[in-house]
């Protein structure tokens, strides 16, 4: 049996002060004053989120998924992804996944199966994304957001991993997710 080795039960970080450089809904940025592992002084610049990052994987009973298509403006550029938006940390995030997938598609889920967790960008972010597998799915309508231009893509599931496997798909949660999912169910 193989266990950690006993560095990684503490930080070799010593952090000295923090300043607050910028914060609005969504993020807030600061700044360390840090002591690094090797005993120089230098600075740590970190992005903490006030949500959750949750996406969610609907499944219909004959074997179709549903992509989002949006507009992403820190990349400008259009991306096909998973459902999926940001829970306020103090929220259950099965609640959120289900408000998301019905603000986004207008689907609502009998179940929901928790897929994945992950930590994304974990070098500058303290950001968590947490993935769901959605089936018994009812149709409503979608609700999206006011910053938000939707497309939505019924597919088969099949394909929307594929996308993931060739790089059309280049989101984060939205690859992991897939990847995950197919993972589970392909044959070994």
């Amino acid at each position: 049996m193989s266990r950690r080795p006993p560095e990684a039960d503490h930080s070799p970080w010593t952090v000295l002060d923090t300043r607050h450089v910028y914060e609005n809904a969504w993020i807030r940025i600061e700044e360390d004053e840090v002591i690094n592992p090797s005993g120089g002084r230098g600075i740590y610049g970190r992005v903490c989120f006030a949500n959750l990052a949750v996406g969610i994987i609907p499944v219909s009973d004959d074997g179709h998924t549903w992509l989002v298509g949006q507009w992403r403006y820190p990349l400008e550029r259009w991306s096909w992804e998973i459902p999926m938006g940001g829970v306020p940390l103090a929220e259950d995030p099965e609640d959120g996944a289900r408000r998301e997938l019905a603000e986004e598609t207008g689907l609502s889920a009998r179940d929901l199966q928790r897929l994945v967790e992950v930590d994304l960008s974990n070098c500058v972010s303290d950001e968590r994304g947490v993935v769901f597998v959605a089936t018994g799915l009812h149709p409503g309508e979608a609700r999206p957001d006011d910053t938000e231009q939707l497309t939505l893509w019924r597919l088969p599931l099949a394909d929307a991993i594929a996308m993931a496997r060739r790089g059309e798909i280049r989101d984060a949660l939205s690859v992991i997710g897939l990847l995950s999912l197919a993972a589970r169910t392909d044959p070994a």
